[in-house]
């Protein structure tokens, strides 16, 4: 099968999504406005296209016309409703895959009714939608009445790369943390504060405690003031985006992954936490209630609520052996439901399923 994949090159995800295609064998293409610094298979070929976002958006449509004509793909498989999913559109190539992604259907449509628009149009004009998430599947539905097939596929999880690694951190230190995009929908806050109770609650036994936030992102000089306004910046340590390649050993430091998003479509950092043997804490929103199975892999705790994150904390620091059972208990969840290799031939189904209607 000759596949055209169009989406942002810095989008891991996407990258993910085509090298997983070569592998299987595909002739795969991918066409993008922007650079990224993942390696692509060997078999994967890049187009670039000329104009740069976010003109490019809707000026890269000739182009990416003539190139789809040339290399005459047998699906155009388009990653994100909002922009790429404009101009995904306006090539009117067919048939065409739109995969969405969580702020393109969420926050974008929020801008303006203009915005609201252009993704309702672009999700009308595929001929099938690609969801990471039921609930998300569920929003877009309803939101978006004019939206087709919809197939939920989820970013599965290489467990060969992410699982429980040996640490050098020294014996007794427990480290609670997350990594993720220093934005506010992403509840950097309500993990700090929740963090500052447990601290205050441990009292002495708070000295082998420590937090590790991992990322970049507006709210980083905010989020960094307000771990000194709580006086718990001698243990706490801010580490800026990693390489995807280098998420593993972060979460090897790791002894409880926190993650209360306010917003969240999906939640596959919980996934790569669960199968590297970690137990979660999560808030209630969105997909992440989908990934977790509650006091058994982590604790769902509700959104917003700072007190039941930080004891839901609590009980993970002081228990190492609910630790172990709920860390062991979220990799074989991962295994069993998310493992990387079955939802690319989940993937793959879809796009044979999509070729026999046509």
């Amino acid at each position: 099968m000759k596949l055209a994949l169009l989406a942002n090159r810095r989008s891991i995800h996407a990258v993910r999504w085509a090298n997983a295609m070569a592998e299987r064998g595909h002739d795969v293409h991918f066409l993008s406005m922007h650079g990224g610094d993942d390696v692509l298979h060997e078999r994967v070929r890049f187009h670039s296209l000329f104009v740069p976002a976010p003109a490019g958006y809707f000026f890269n449509w000739l182009q990416l016309k003539i190139i789809l004509r040339t290399i005459q793909p047998d699906i155009l498989h388009t990653h994100f409703a909002s922009g790429y999913g404009t101009l995904g559109r306006l090539s009117r190539f067919h048939p065409c895959m739109l995969s969405i992604w969580g702020s393109d259907i969420y926050d974008f449509p929020e801008k303006s009714t203009l915005h609201q628009k252009i993704v309702s149009a672009n999700l009308s004009a595929a001929d099938i939608v690609c969801s990471t998430s039921h609930v998300m599947a569920r929003y877009a539905r309803e939101n978006y009445p004019k939206t087709g097939e919809i197939s939920v596929i989820p970013f599965g999880i290489d467990t060969a790369g992410f699982g429980p690694r040996v640490s050098g951190k020294p014996d007794g230190l427990v480290t609670v943390g997350t990594i993720k995009s220093l934005a506010s929908k992403y509840g950097i806050d309500i993990l700090i504060r929740a963090f500052s109770i447990v601290k205050k609650e441990l009292n002495d036994s708070a000295s082998n405690l420590r937090l590790l936030i991992v990322g970049s992102g507006p709210d980083r000089g905010a989020l960094a003031a307000l771990v000194k306004r709580l006086d718990i910046d001698s243990v706490t340590t801010f580490v800026e985006h990693v390489p995807h390649t280098e998420v593993p050993d972060y979460f090897a430091e790791l002894d409880v992954y926190v993650a209360v998003s306010r917003r969240e479509s999906f939640g596959v950092a919980i996934l790569e936490a669960s199968a590297s043997g970690l137990p979660v804490v999560v808030s209630n929103v969105g997909g992440l209630p989908e990934v977790v199975i509650d006091h058994e892999t982590g604790f769902i705790v509700q959104c917003e609520d700072v007190s039941s994150t930080a004891a839901a904390i609590l009980r993970l620091v002081k228990d190492p052996e609910l630790r172990s059972r709920m860390g062991s208990a979220g990799r074989e969840y991962v295994q069993q439901r998310y493992e990387w290799r079955r939802n690319v031939a989940e993937m793959e189904s879809v796009y044979f399923k999509l070729l026999n209607q046509t």
